[in-house]
């Protein structure tokens, strides 16, 4: 669980009493409302009624923030706030994501004094990290009951649990990537030197070789059960299952020893040439798993959906889509659509998802070869699409929202029409920005959290 530091800031002469009421109002608001992630904060016996105040206060936060290695940090002004104090906090962290907001000031006292003055405060706090060029997010002034603080502080768990996760993540690249698609190229430097980030590469002849060598024992049947438990398989041959889900355990494996958060996947031709199969099943299967697998060894798009999946603090997991044909009827529905690896957690809730040739290299390749797509359409429901990619070094994300609607139609492939605001403004966007075939869909919306995550990690927002 994301561990987060709570900074409840206080300035001497505003009211004491009232600065430690708003600190367990806080407190026991984020305990009521907020889940996903352990709170850490000074309490009574480490400092003068919990409050930050002072210098030796912050410093003793830090100790404490530091020993429970938090992965995110939130500083309240509780009456005005000490804007040095909590900046020297904030520069111990400077490298993970912070939100500063203020509490609402009581009434006035008999005397027409003020109890609290949280905004100027703020502003102080707020001035200070901008000098400093400390990343930063400002959510509000207001009670701990109200919806929006608790709503911001939800928003920022997910936002630190993504920061945490996509910092320094590794990936697998499994083969090179199709060489028609330079669409797929990337620059590894960068992604070292922007955000840490390793990439794993795995080799296909030892893939083949680790394959190959794979008992069919009851880990390998037991799969092949599962698999026809949750899809139609009067299609493929038993051999071909049984190859499906050797892939998918080899793969697993790979995963677990090097520590991998995906996959960039060459999924043609050398799969359906060599192993005879398609791997868009086991792809979907391992997403399933919290295992992020791209197409056509797209690395920035395993990296994009890595975003989304912890953002969704991993509660639901995106699919790999390419943006398709505009809906014959309706200009502004795209087809959101892949040859067959979506993840069937994500399947309508009448179908039942069909193991199939590949729709496209079956014929080419020979359909024998090709096994391993499954075709269903996804759920309906608010999704959130987005898109990672880097020209000259600078990283930029494309985010965009709509709808995911039924149609009676059978496709090829895992597909949904997805109901757009402006389609013509979001193809536009799309060429004129070079953002590329891919996409990662993930049903929710999520536009507020990829923005603030961005933000942080330096990543250029581009919203449609």
């Amino acid at each position: 669980m994301i561990k987060i530091g709570f900074v409840p800031s206080h300035r001497v002469p505003f009211n004491r009493d009232w600065a430690v009421e708003m600190r367990k109002r806080t407190i026991k608001s984020i305990k009521e409302n907020v889940g996903g992630a352990e709170f850490i904060y000074p309490d009574e016996n480490l400092t003068d009624g919990g409050l930050v105040t002072y210098e030796e206060d912050a410093q003793k936060a830090v100790k404490l923030f530091k020993e429970n290695n938090i992965q995110g940090l939130i500083i309240g002004t509780m009456t005005f706030g000490e804007e040095l104090p909590n900046i020297t906090i904030a520069e111990a962290f400077d490298k993970i994501p912070i939100l500063i907001f203020g509490t609402k000031e009581g009434p006035f006292t008999s005397d027409g004094n003020r109890k609290s003055d949280s905004f100027c405060g703020t502003i102080s706090t707020a001035s200070g990290l901008t000098r400093r060029k400390i990343k930063f997010d400002f959510g509000g002034i207001y009670f701990p009951e109200e919806e929006d603080f608790i709503s911001d502080v939800k928003r920022f768990v997910r936002v630190s649990a993504a920061y945490s996760g996509f910092m320094g993540a590794r990936v697998g690249l499994v083969g090179p990537r199709p060489t028609p698609f330079e669409t797929c190229a990337i620059n590894e430097a960068n992604l070292i030197e922007k955000f840490r980030q390793r990439i794993v590469s795995v080799n296909l002849l030892k893939l083949y070789s680790d394959i190959n060598a794979m008992k069919t024992d009851s880990r390998v049947t037991g799969a092949v059960k599962e698999v026809k438990k949750s899809y139609d398989c009067h299609l493929a041959s038993d051999d071909a299952l049984s190859k499906i889900v050797k892939l998918e355990l080899v793969l697993s494996d790979y995963a677990q020893k090097e520590g991998l958060s995906g996959y960039g996947i060459q999924c043609w031709t050398s799969m359906q040439e060599e192993i005879g199969i398609s791997p868009c099943m086991s792809m979907g299967r391992m997403t399933d798993k919290g295992i992020m697998c791209a197409c056509e060894a797209d690395i920035h798009g395993v990296f994009t959906m890595i975003a989304q999946y912890l953002l969704s603090l991993k509660e639901t997991v995106p699919h790999f889509i390419d943006w398709t044909i505009q809906n014959q009827d309706d200009e502004d529905t795209l087809l959101a659509w892949h040859c067959g690896n979506a993840p069937v957690s994500l399947k309508c809730a009448s179908c039942k998802p069909l193991v199939n040739s590949h729709s496209i290299l079956g014929e080419q390749l020979g359909y024998d070869k090709s096994f391993g797509t499954a075709e269903f359409q996804l759920k309906e429901g608010k999704v959130t699409i987005s898109r990672l990619v880097e020209y000259d070094g600078k990283f930029k994300m494309l985010i965009t929202k709509g709808d995911a609607i039924p149609d009676s139609r059978s496709l090829r492939g895992c597909w949904k029409w997805i109901k757009v605001s402006n389609l013509k403004t979001l193809y536009r966007t799309i060429i004129e920005e070079g953002f590329t075939h891919h996409a990662s869909l993930i049903f929710g919306d999520y536009e507020k959290e990829l923005v603030a995550f961005c933000k942080f990690a330096g990543i250029e927002v581009v919203s449609v």
